[in-house]
């Protein structure tokens, strides 16, 4: 699934291209996708109308149409947005004839060909944005801008990792009285936005701290750890593109390669790159494959709860009562 790094990385390079340009057309070719509304309701709310900025919160990428509209795009599992520019019709036409796809080989078996486009849209300068999506979990959404579009936010995705609003104080105040493990804590997305399987196992790593440590038990050092961790394994992943493991692809149809760069993700067996003799082992979180070093990577333990102290002449005051 793309993660934070690889959602930015479609947004900077879409930022450029469309802002500025009118959707002259629209059309969604899967129902799914725009579900519970139906696409024929939501076309007219995009069409005709100039995409004044690309943003985006957590996961989510967001195009701020005139006329106070949000355009919110999640790319869930096997969601990819291609860039089509202008002069490339006989080219793209000729890739959806033959079903192939755009980019260079991947690393497994799995291929969003243009025979899973799900939407496209035409730009006034003749580009389009292609939408295909191999098993078809993505979401488009269209929203009024202010009280609307910031109550949706606000309830699928938390803190920004990559802003001033991770501190190592921010951190504890969300982790506390957590008993969930560190690894699901940072799958939260309502926690600390952004952040999936990939980027868990790589911050943690760098933060030193054991995956099924309970959220809750991080003192100051932990957290500070934590942030900086986090912080370091999303900017990693932002300078190498990406991680194309499975099927992300940026908008010009290319690989990542923060695969190539991973210290712990998928590296199994392999020796822990601090040197401590540690070897990377694979549990399971939460369902989710979870790879650590056990050497380096220390468990916290959860911490007793406080006994509440009783009230000073309680006692006195039951024999009294007696």
């Amino acid at each position: 699934m793309p993660e934070l790094p690889e959602v930015e990385t479609v947004r900077r390079q879409l930022a450029p291209e469309v802002t500025g340009r009118t959707i002259a057309a629209a059309e969604i070719l899967d129902e799914r996708l725009t579900r519970p509304v139906a696409p024929e309701k939501v076309i007219p709310r995009i069409e005709g109308r100039r995409i004044e900025s690309v943003g985006r919160r957590g996961k989510y990428l967001l195009l701020t149409l005139e006329g106070g509209k949000t355009f919110a795009l999640h790319l869930r599992m096997t969601g990819n947005l291609l860039m089509r520019p202008a002069d490339s019709d006989e080219e793209v036409a000729d890739l959806m004839e033959r079903g192939e796809r755009l980019g260079a080989p991947r690393l497994y078996e799995s291929h969003p060909q243009l025979r899973h486009l799900r939407a496209r849209f035409e730009l006034d300068d003749g580009s389009e944005l292609l939408f295909t999506d191999l098993r078809r979990f993505g979401t488009l959404v269209v929203l009024e801008n202010g009280d609307e579009a910031e109550d949706f936010l606000a309830a699928r995705v938390g803190i920004e990792p990559l802003s001033d609003e991770l501190t190592p104080e921010a951190l504890l105040r969300i982790a506390e009285k957590r008993t969930a493990p560190l690894k699901s804590f940072l799958l939260t997305q309502t926690s600390v936005a952004g952040i999936g399987n990939i980027y868990a196992d790589e911050a943690l790593h760098r933060a030193r701290l054991h995956p099924l440590s309970p959220a809750g038990s991080m003192k100051p050092e932990h957290a500070e750890a934590l942030v900086e961790g986090i912080v370091e394994a999303l900017e990693a992943g932002l300078a190498e593109g990406g991680a194309s493991m499975n099927d992300y692809l940026d908008t010009r149809g290319e690989r990542g390669s923060m695969q190539d760069e991973f210290l712990v993700h998928t590296r199994e067996g392999e020796p822990c790159p601090r040197g401590d003799g540690g070897t990377i082992e694979r549990i399971v979180v939460g369902g989710r494959s979870t790879y650590y070093c056990p050497v380096c990577q220390v468990r916290l333990r959860r911490r007793p709860r406080r006994r509440s102290k009783p009230r000073r002449g309680a006692r006195g005051s039951k024999a009294a009562a007696r």
